[in-house]
């Protein structure tokens, strides 16, 4: 399955694209950086990211749920 989940820029060049992707007969998470392809409008990937199996998707879950209290806790959500 190859599917584009959700984007969001991430500073004037550059998007995180989340997405699930195949790899090599494996379904995988994968949130990675784009960026622009210079004189067009083509979003290319960079080295940036992370692929992760399908199979961690609730330890990733789990691990953003800690993150978001953390922050919290801090006050580091704009929120």
């Amino acid at each position: 399955m190859n599917k584009l989940v959700m984007t969001f820029q991430k500073n004037k060049f550059e998007e995180v694209w989340v997405q699930i992707k195949e790899f090599k007969g494996y379904d995988l998470l994968d949130i990675r950086v784009y960026t622009s392809v210079r004189d067009g409008e083509e979003k290319i990937p960079t080295g940036k990211g992370i692929s992760l199996n399908v199979s961690h998707f609730n330890d990733l879950k789990k691990a953003v749920a800690e993150l978001e209290k953390v922050l919290r806790e801090n006050n580091l959500l704009n929120e």
